[in-house]
Parts: C-alpha cells; structure tokens; sequence
C-alpha cells in the first residue's frame, strides 16, 4: 500500500512529456547504497545470459563460484562466491533479495532465464544480482516471442513472452514457462540415475514505467514444480518434493532535486515446500515481508551521502517447529569521486530480533578503493566485514536446533588491477588480475556432543580461510557483419579448514577446486553463430579424499532469419559435456553425460 501511495504520487507530480517510451534498454541503477546490500563496490562481473538454458548454467562462467548441482534438471542447485558458502552468498532479483530463512540457501531452479537480461557477480558484497529484461518495441504496441526446447532425457521446455506498451510511459510483460523432464539417465556402464523426474511451472507479470525524475517497477512472479528427489547413489531413494513458490515486490527509484534522490522497494512472498519421504512426511510454509530504502544525497558534484534502512519479517510454519523473525538493517555510507581517485566507505547495521526473545547484533565497516593509474587502468581494493545470521534450521530443527549459535563472522578482502582498452574500431581488449582472501571464523559446523557423541549439533567453533588469485582477459572483434568475442577466465584457490584441534585442520573445504578455468567464445555471421564452453575444475576434495578432476565441453550453433515485418525466427542446436564425462559435483550425485537440446524461438 506504501509503495502504491508513492508511486501514485510520483506519476502525478512529475510526469514525462508525451511521446516519452519506457526506456528499450537494460540498465542497473547506480546508488550508493541499496537495499539489504551496504556500499556498491567496483568490483564485479556481468554474465552473459546467451546460450544457456538454466541460471546455473550461468554461474559456471564465473570461475569464482561454486555451483552446487546434485545432478539432472531436478537436481537442487546452490552457489557460493570465494569459499564464503552459500548460506553466505545472496541473490538479488532487480535489487530485492530473494530470501530462504528456514536453510539460508536459495534454490536457483527457482529462477527462469526467461525473466532476466544480466546476471551480476558483486564480489565485496558476497552476491548475484539479475535483472528483469526491459521490454523492446518498434513500430508496433505490442512485441512476443514463443520458442520450445527439446532434448536429452525426455526433456521439453516451451515458452512464451508477451510485451505490451500501454502508455508512452507504461508497458506490461507477461510470460510462461514450463520444463517437463523425464530425468533418468545412465552415470556408469550398467547403473542409471532414477527418480530424477521434473515438472515445473514459472510465470511472471511486469509493469514498468518512468515518471518525472524517474521509474518503477512492479514484478509479480509464481513458481509451481514437482519433482523426485532420488538421494545419493549410497543411499538411493524414492523420496518426491513439492514447491510452491510467490511474490510480488515493486522498486521505485526517484530524484526529488540535484541534493535528494530515493529507492525505495518492498516485497512480500510465500514458499510452501512439501517432502513425500519414506522417513514421514514433512512441509515447510515461509512468509516474507519487506520495506527497503536508500536515500542518496549529492552534497558536492565529487560527495555523496547514502542512508539505507530496510526492515524485514519472516515467519516459519513447519512440521517440526514454528519460528519467526524481524530483521532490521541499516547503513551510512560516503562516496567520493575525485579526478584519478573514488572511494565508497560504509558502517553496517544488521540485527535479528526471534519472536523467543533471541536477538543478534553486528556492526560492520566497509571500504572500496579505486584509483586510475593511466587511461584504461585502474588499480581496485576493498575490505569489508559481513555476517550471517544463523538459519532457523540451524536454531531449532527439532533434535539438531542450537539457540547458542551466533553470527558468521568474516573479513573480504581484494586488491587488483582492471584494464580495458579499445584498440581500433573493430577491436576492443579487456583484463583483470585480482588476489583476494577472505577470513571466516564462528563458522557453524556440526559436532559431537559432549554428554553424547552420537549426537551432533551445530556449533560456532568453524575458522576457514579462503585465498586465490582471479585472472580474465576479453576480446572482442566486429566488422563487416563479423562478430567474435573470447574470454578466458582462472582461478587458484585454496580454501582450508583453520578450526584448531579439528579433525579436519589444514584440509580443503569439500568440493571447491584449487584450478578452475572457464574458456568461452562467440562467432557470429549474417545470422549464424557458433558458440564454444569449455570448463575444468581440478583440486578437489569432499572431505574423505580427493575427487578426481573434470572437465566439459559444450557447443551450440544457432541461425536466424528475417521474416520481414519485425518479425525474425530462430533455429538453435546445443551439445552438452560433448565428450561425455563422467563427473560428480557433489559425491554422490553424478551428473548428465553427453546431451543434447534443439529448439526454435520465433519473435515479432
């Protein structure tokens, strides 16, 4: 109702002159400080959404991040930045966090890749942010497209988009999608993976407009899937999930004068998950509220100033417990934009308020350098403290729950370089060398009890210490209807468990790699175009020994065609892990050989 009010207000103070589009193009709003985020640093990556079917088939592009993928279309998926685990990492959609209070992990299935236009790697905030595509028009009022996908292990994904501008400052998006995937498939010479079955649902309805100094935008989304969740090849099962998964949140973003300008967004969502499992059956039932704002004042053209505060309720109803929180969050921060030199310094709030009168409290500073040592250079560092507030889970799950638990605590620190350079008119270049390590300690990690070893509970006694080096280098080339991109990613990382007088001390934390490289490309012709992936993980353990090293190869070749008026069709082939490797990501969990996926997407 808040936000209705506002944005009322702010279409009928200042509305844009007529003939005024919704803007065609994408775009990330640059604030100092947003919601739930603290101080928007310099450092990171926008991921390319092309070729690719799932959003975690994004996250491998970044080398940093550890997708979790327990294996098949069904298969839960995970990601973590920089060791930091997911629990830690968050994910935003349009600048909202999309939150999970009972595990703290967001199942990136969830997600549809036909809703968004980027996928941003922020890496001093520990994040990944997607952005709902813009509607585009042309001549005509309304623009669509519809495709469907067909592939490997009886797998179909049809979808549709509907875009309408309303008004010269209103448009409407609407779409559909489905994945219906039988799941089954073979991981070894006589065994086959079961019970791996999907059927989902997604739909979302967009309303985007500008007004006098400037837009909002309203989302409502609903995501429906069943699926079998057929454990580990250890300990197989016939166990099935079902979730259901809303929410409706509205970003307005408004500059009030050359000193003033505001954010302001709220949210509310329900997340109902149902386990059909031979141990007995179990649900989950989450509602989320919340109120975020930044107040961005411009003191000087080279001086800022941010105030963030956002407010948070979450309530938990499940078989075993019922729990609720409100969150509070709030931060100051300062920009400063000189000639050679910026600098975004910040001071956190964040507290947890448990409806059985546990509360936790954290402070924490932030800092984010850059200066330019030549045109085209620039040398980067930032340090910031975060926490995580344990999970409901992890507080009082039935036999497991320990309320003594208190926040994650770790130190982030960077320092690189970031260099970028346009050759010539066809030819630009691009790199970055980071080194960066960060500290956590008060990790929650499971442990014996004293009075009975047989039972473990969650404990704050974890230290873990990540440190590697980030390198990148692009290219890109255009000319005469040629298009050619190429970029090579690494990372080394040695993430290690520093608990004293652990069992564990001095081992790898399970599954993330020492050497990760991410090799991809793109080459494109009077509408055809060849896109290569390849990825290599090595360097890993699960806790028990190492884990062999893998790597894939995947190739999709698509071509598109003019049918006049607008209109265009698009024909794509994909194969994936091409050469057939047999691999796990986590043990236990093998994933896909060779598959394939084809499809036509047609557009006017």
């Amino acid at each position: 109702m808040l936000l209705s009010l506002i944005l009322s207000a702010g279409l009928v103070s200042g509305g844009s002159p007529a003939g005024t589009e919704v803007p065609a193009t994408d775009s990330l709003h640059a604030v100092t400080v947003t919601a739930d985020k603290g101080v928007v640093v310099s450092r990171k990556d926008t991921l390319s959404l092309a070729n690719s079917f799932t959003v975690s088939d994004v996250l491998q592009l970044s080398p940093s991040l550890l997708v979790g993928d327990n294996g098949g279309q069904a298969g839960l998926k995970t990601v973590s930045l920089r060791g930091m685990g997911s629990a830690h990492t968050a994910i935003y959609v349009d600048g909202v966090r999309v939150g999970n209070v009972q595990s703290g992990q967001t199942d990136l299935g969830m997600l549809g890749m036909e809703n968004f236009s980027s996928a941003v790697v922020d890496y001093a905030q520990n994040s990944v942010s997607f952005s709902t595509a813009r509607p585009v028009f042309g001549a005509h009022p309304v623009s669509a497209s519809a495709s469907f996908l067909a592939g490997s292990f009886g797998t179909y994904m049809p979808k549709i988009r509907l875009d309408f501008r309303l008004t010269d400052r209103l448009s409407l998006s609407a779409n559909a999608s489905g994945v219906f995937s039988r799941g089954d498939f073979p991981y070894a010479d006589t065994l086959s993976r079961t019970n791996n079955d999907l059927t989902q649902f997604r739909a979302g309805l967009d309303l985007f407009g500008i007004m006098g100094g400037g837009d909002f935008h309203i989302k409502a989304y609903y995501n429906d899937a069943e699926r079998g969740t057929p454990g580990s090849t250890f300990y197989p099962s016939a166990d099935r999930q079902r979730d259901r998964n809303a929410f409706i949140q509205g970003v307005m973003t408004k500059r009030f004068s050359n000193l003033y300008t505001l954010k302001i967004s709220a949210k509310g969502s329900y997340d109902d998950i149902f386990y059909t499992s031979s141990w007995g059956d179990s649900r989950y039932g989450q509602t989320e509220l919340q109120l975020n704002s930044a107040h961005d004042f411009q003191i000087k053209d080279w001086w800022k100033l941010s105030l963030a505060a956002d407010l948070q309720w979450d309530g938990l109803k499940s078989t075993g417990y019922e729990a609720s929180r409100f969150s509070a969050f709030a931060a100051l921060a300062s920009s400063f934009r000189l000639q050679r030199f910026s600098a975004d310094v910040a001071f956190e709030y964040q507290g947890a308020f448990d409806r059985n009168g546990l509360s936790r409290n954290a402070f924490s500073p932030s800092v984010d350098l850059k200066y330019t040592v030549l045109k085209g250079l620039d040398v980067i560092a930032f340090g910031r403290r975060a926490y995580r507030i344990p999970t409901f889970n992890e507080l009082y799950y039935a036999g497991y729950g320990n309320p003594e638990l208190m926040p994650e605590d770790a130190w982030m620190t960077d320092i690189g370089l970031d260099f970028h350079r346009t050759l010539s008119s066809k030819w630009s270049l691009s790199a970055k060398l980071d080194g960066f390590c960060n500290l956590l300690k008060d990790k929650i990690i499971s442990a014996p009890t004293e009075a009975d070893p047989n039972i473990w509970l969650p404990y704050n006694i974890g230290r873990v210490r990540s440190a590697g080096v980030d390198a990148v280098v692009g290219t890109d080339y255009h000319s005469d209807g040629w298009l050619f991109s190429f970029d090579a990613k690494y990372t080394w990382q040695s993430a290690v468990d520093i608990t004293q007088d652990s069992y564990s001390y001095g081992s790898a934390v399970p599954y993330i790699a020492k050497h990760t490289v991410v090799l991809s490309g793109l080459l494109s012709w009077k509408g055809w175009s060849l896109s290569p992936l390849w990825q290599l993980r090595a360097g890993r353990s699960d806790g028990y020994g190492e884990l062999p090293d893998w790597n894939t190869l995947d190739l999709s070749l698509g071509k598109s065609f003019s049918l006049g008026k607008g209109g265009t069709l698009a024909m794509k082939v994909s194969a994936r892990n091409l050469f057939d490797a047999r691999y796990e990501v986590v043990s236990g969990y093998p994933m896909p050989g060779r598959s394939f996926m084809a499809g036509v997407e047609y557009k006017f």
